[in-house]
């Protein structure tokens, strides 16, 4: 036993002094050491000659070195040796290749295109020598005589990168639709490479010859495969109306779920495009025969027109919800339905006792524990706005502990630590906010730490906490849609507090209210105090980008928008506005964006 033990222990340490020295070897050649990289890669090829790296990595080190003729003499001796590496053949072309003797290269890199051409199973090893060679032309006469010859390889993918490498994109996009269409699989990976020679604009002339061969390949060879990437495209494009015309094509066949078409009114919904969103959930509703999907696109269509409703007259959507009600009834079918109407009830129609009401009767219905936690939450946010915050928090604790672990539950401890801010109860708040920090939902830990910096920075220099009393104040009054109330405290604390840390919250919290409410000019002046006054602090790069959107989309005054976003790129790498600022600034300075 004894003696098995020391064997082992030998082995193990022999591989590990192997590995070492093969590291050891790469690590010169990545310096350029590369006559220590020779001795270091002769001592791994004399103990492993079989390992055909190891002897290439010597070349490669004499041809650094432009010792060629030794380089020369070391690959005419190896390709004596039987049996015959391919490889070799391509290294030895390349050798002669550097050495400017290109009828002798061309000559070795026939040879291997014969021998790969004898014997089909070495097209793969033969083809790789050649693209690490970025011999690219003879790479692709490698995997196209291999596929001639056997049907049974497929090398378009081999096939469809080297046409994107030497620039033939008509070559490239229609490869990788050869590859998806006989390897279904390869669907995802092709389109990633595909999305990366396309743009956002429609016109852009790869757009075009990608959709055009679509098109034509629909009309040669009719395959619903051809609508799905038709229907890729213009989602990348936000083209979302003909997005859908191919989506109900692919639908009118059979045999397919409405949820591809749901997913494209989301992505319409998302981006604003909410004429098509309309059009799409209505066909959901007309053409589906389950109940849960008939309510969930109603729902969705619902909160599009609720948008939309300026005048406060909700007469009309009171009606489309009875209707609701009165086809599907109150039930476990309907959960989200009625949690959808109490938030009707109680944030625009104003009535939150009756909301309330109602969905203490919802929870008295045979719901499952998501159900009730769906409820619940409702509940507990409605009681907030009434600022009963005691019976609130009742609610959200019940949801904690009923899914501890789900983020669910962390939403509901999100809730907890908001709701006991609200009412000043600013340490258990930050308790909650510490433990949310590390949630698996990214959105719920982004807001707990921004809510938790908020409270541990105004709590350090006033122990009294007024000002960070009425910031909460302001906050809950912003959430009760008391805008007006919510500005006016925002003004004590900016005149009343000045100087103390929490000056810079106060003035973004206040833009963003004058924001809502049109008035841009004071928004703008606020942002410009922040950057200002407050450069250094955590809030200027999201006043850097708040401004540029201002410039943007409200003082059509695109060259000062660039200002900000470039201070951005430029000044703030690790803000979370880095990549829309980016990309808003290259496509204003005019540049083609992915």
């Amino acid at each position: 036993m004894r003696n098995l033990f020391i064997f082992i222990f030998s082995v193990l340490m022999c591989v590990k002094s192997y590995g070492q020295n093969e590291v050891l070897a790469q690590q010169y050649y990545d310096k350029g050491e590369y006559k220590k990289a020779i001795i270091a890669f002769e001592d791994l090829y004399k103990k492993s000659p079989r390992k055909i790296n190891f002897f290439i990595s010597i070349v490669n080190c004499h041809q650094q070195l432009e010792d060629f003729e030794t380089a020369e003499k070391l690959l005419l001796e190896e390709l004596k040796k039987p049996p015959l590496n391919p490889i070799l053949l391509v290294e030895t072309g390349f050798n002669y290749d550097l050495k400017r003797d290109t009828i002798t290269a061309q000559k070795y890199y026939e040879n291997a295109l014969e021998y790969s051409k004898g014997k089909i199973s070495s097209s793969y090893i033969v083809g790789r020598a050649f693209e690490k060679k970025s011999l690219l032309d003879y790479a692709l006469r490698v995997y196209q005589n291999a596929m001639e010859e056997n049907p049974n390889y497929n090398f378009m993918n081999n096939i469809a990168r080297i046409y994107g490498e030497k620039g033939e994109i008509e070559k490239m996009f229609s490869s990788y639709l050869d590859l998806i269409r006989d390897r279904v699989e390869q669907k995802g990976y092709a389109q990633r490479i595909i999305s990366q020679f396309l743009r956002n604009d429609p016109n852009d002339e790869n757009n075009t010859l990608f959709r055009k061969l679509l098109l034509k390949r629909n009309q040669q060879e009719p395959n619903l495969l051809w609508n799905e990437l038709l229907s890729w495209l213009f989602v990348q494009q936000k083209q979302y109306k003909r997005a859908f015309i191919q989506e109900k094509a692919i639908y009118a066949q059979g045999d397919y779920s409405l949820q591809r078409i749901f997913e494209l009114a989301s992505l319409s919904i998302e981006d604003g495009d909410h004429e098509t969103a309309r059009e799409i959930l209505n066909y959901i509703i007309e053409n589906s025969n389950q109940d849960a999907t008939k309510i969930r696109a109603s729902q969705n269509l619902i909160q599009i027109d609720l948008e939309s409703i300026t005048d406060g007259n909700y007469t009309e959507i009171q009606k489309r919800f009875d209707t609701l009600f009165e086809t599907y009834g109150r039930n476990f079918k309907t959960v989200i339905l009625q949690r959808d109407y109490a938030n009707f009830l109680a944030f625009q129609k104003e009535t939150p006792e009756t909301a309330v009401q109602y969905l203490k009767e919802t929870l008295q219905q045979p719901l499952n524990k998501r159900q009730q936690a769906e409820i619940k939450l409702a509940l507990g946010d409605i009681l907030v706005y009434q600022e009963q915050f005691n019976q609130a928090l009742i609610y959200f604790s019940q949801v904690q502990q009923t899914l501890k672990n789900d983020v669910t539950g962390q939403e509901a401890r999100f809730r907890v630590a908001r709701t006991s801010y609200y009412k000043g109860d600013f340490d258990w708040a930050e308790t909650q906010l510490k433990v949310l920090k590390s949630s698996v939902s990214q959105l719920i830990a982004n807001d707990a730490l921004q809510l938790k910096l908020i409270i541990s920075d105004n709590s350090l220099e006033d122990s009294t906490q007024t000002a960070l009393k009425k910031y909460a104040k302001a906050d809950l009054l912003a959430y009760q849609k008391k805008d007006t109330k919510a500005i006016e405290t925002l003004e004590d604390i900016l005149q009343n507090h000045k100087g103390e840390k929490i000056e810079d919250e106060a003035l973004f919290m206040q833009a963003k209210l004058y924001e809502k409410r049109g008035e841009y000019d004071k928004a703008r002046l606020n942002y410009k105090k922040i950057i200002e006054f407050y450069k250094d602090d955590i809030l200027v790069d999201d006043a850097y980008f708040a401004i540029a959107q201002l410039y943007l989309n409200h003082f059509d005054d695109p060259e000062k928008a660039k200002q900000f976003f470039e201070e951005i790129i430029f000044n703030h790498q690790d803000s979370i506005h880095y990549v829309a600022a980016q990309k808003s600034y290259r496509k204003l300075r005019g540049d083609t964006i992915n």
